[in-house]
């Protein structure tokens, strides 16, 4: 590879890597949707049961291993030179290649016993199925943590592109042709497992020809043996470290396969009405992503900023960012989370075809306000240099799901579930909040900041609801009952995210300044400008 970088290429990267992620992000969440129309709720479950076993390979093996591989492959050429890095490449393949042989034969070994466990002995087929993406990961990780430890981003930003496009295409691709000739939501399910091996494999194929494309010429490079046994150690910590946010909600969601719909039966909820109540349960999922958008651009855009200006005079310049990174954060989580919370029923009905379990999807989704703070702050802390206390403080808010989630089922249903993921989380980002001051005592935000925020919601709650009740009046009677969910859903967000931003722009909670920092910021900094020379 012997493209020579510097930071004009290596920022020109980052950002291209960091459109690739949100990209991921915005397809990832979107074709739930069109997937869970085709399939219905019992449908739903069926691949939402199965689903995190397969994800959580995918998020470790791009977002955790690669990274540690970069980060460990620069620091010993660095050190050391090419005969060093080598050995490390080597080392590193042969035991993510034992691990993801290991994994495999767990869960394709183990798949009935997973299936049983989550009180369905039917979906062993899909877990066999999905089992497959583990065996992508040595050449997934070791090509994009290769790329990255050479500052080329291009390959690893389009790789990423490539795999969610493939995945989804076959997803609901081979699940219309399932649907329209067998109609069975197993068999859906299974090609929907297969759609990310498939798409795994792309992105495998994807990066071999870029490598092809960027190696040198064959040289003789003198073997320099490393202590085997220190490598594979930090390689785990650190990949785990470097994902355990971007695991965590996977994570969750395993504990409600195994917990939630063996609970409702339990309970007394026939079998099929309880594969139904955890369908519904699901479509929080997509609705947590929708919410979690700013969260992760701010994770992946601004996040860099702050490990940069950390390391100079002393870290002061840094406080600038980590302050406007948590108060974004704050802010439109928070807005994201009340709007959906506004206008739930419609947009259920609008994208699920009916109104079920609102309030419960309601409770779900405050997960939004408590996830746009953990990632940036893990991100910040990351940057920081910063690793094992965040990813210890995520396992506890984890324990706290494990721990709280049948109990609450049993006590309260299926809405029991939605709290105690609440809880968990809760429990993570207040942990991540006073670790981060302990470690910076810098103030986060002033007491203008939450003001504002504060009035900003009240008027939107205030245009909100009056629309709504409005609208219930216009088109009650002249459109169909999903079309009004879709035209008043749809109106009342933009209305209330309009009012909120026109609140915030005028009270000036972040400054003209800070909007220029923030991806499609310049817009929202003239806007204020604006509304700020009518006073």
């Amino acid at each position: 590879m012997p493209e020579k970088w510097g930071m004009k290429v290596y920022v020109k990267g980052v950002a291209l890597l960091t459109l690739a992620a949100l990209f991921v992000k915005i397809l990832s969440m979107l074709y739930r949707v069109p997937f869970q129309n085709l399939v219905g709720d019992q449908g739903f479950y069926i691949y939402q049961q199965v689903y995190p076993f397969v994800a959580i390979f995918v998020v470790w093996t791009s977002s955790g291993f690669a990274v540690a591989i970069s980060k460990m492959l620069a620091e010993a050429e660095e050190r050391d030179g090419e005969a060093q890095r080598h050995e490390l490449l080597r080392v590193t393949f042969y035991y993510l290649s034992i691990l993801s042989i290991l994994f495999f034969a767990i869960l394709f070994g183990g798949a009935d016993l997973f299936a049983k466990w989550m009180g369905d002995p039917a979906l062993a087929l899909l877990l066999r199925t999905g089992s497959f993406v583990t065996l992508c990961m040595p050449a997934i990780a070791v090509y994009k943590g290769l790329f990255q430890a050479r500052g080329i981003m291009t390959p690893v930003a389009y790789a990423q592109v490539i795999e969610q496009t493939v995945r989804v295409l076959v997803i609901l691709g081979g699940t219309w042709i399932v649907m329209a000739t067998t109609s069975s939501l197993y068999q859906a399910g299974q090609i929907a497992m297969a759609g990310t091996v498939v798409g795994e494999l792309a992105g495998i194929i994807l990066l071999w020809l870029y490598f092809k494309k960027y190696k040198q010429k064959k040289s003789v490079v003198v073997r320099k043996k490393i202590a085997i046994f220190p490598v594979i150690k930090e390689l785990t910590i650190l990949s785990i470290a470097v994902s355990m946010s971007g695991l965590l909600l996977l994570f969750f969601q395993l504990v409600d396969s195994f917990t939630v719909f063996e609970t409702l039966v339990k309970g007394g909820i026939p079998i099929v009405e309880a594969m139904e109540t955890k369908g519904i349960y699901d479509r929080g999922q997509p609705l947590v992503q929708v919410g979690l958008v700013i969260a992760t651009s701010l994770s992946l855009a601004i996040v860099p900023l702050v490990a940069h200006a950390s390391k100079k005079h002393g870290g002061r310049d840094a406080e600038r960012f980590i302050q406007l990174t948590y108060r974004t954060a704050l802010l439109f989580g928070f807005a994201a989370t009340l709007g959906l919370m506004l206008v739930m029923p419609y947009v259920n009905e609008m994208l699920f075809e009916t109104r079920e379990l609102s309030n419960v999807l309601i409770i779900f989704v405050i997960q939004i306000v408590w996830l746009s703070l953990i990632l940036p702050l893990t991100a910040m802390l990351q940057g920081l240099g910063k690793l094992k206390v965040p990813a210890l403080l995520l396992t506890a808010g984890f324990l706290v799901k494990v721990v709280c989630n049948e109990p609450f089922i049993a006590k309260w249903g299926i809405i029991g579930a939605a709290y105690a993921g609440n809880l968990g989380l809760i429990f993570s980002a207040f942990g991540l909040i006073y670790y981060f001051k302990k470690i910076r005592p810098i103030r986060l935000a002033p007491m203008h900041f939450y003001m504002g925020t504060s009035l900003a919601s009240l008027a939107m709650i205030g245009s909100v609801l009056f629309w709504i009740y409005c609208a219930e009046q216009w088109f009650s009677s002249s459109l169909p009952s999903r079309l009004q969910a879709a035209v008043t859903g749809s109106s009342a967000a933009a209305i209330g995210a309009f009012v909120f931003l026109t609140f915030i722009a005028k009270l000036g909670v972040l400054s003209s300044r800070d909007w220029f920092l923030l991806p499609f910021g310049r817009r929202m900094a003239s806007y204020q400008l604006w509304l700020q020379r009518k006073k």
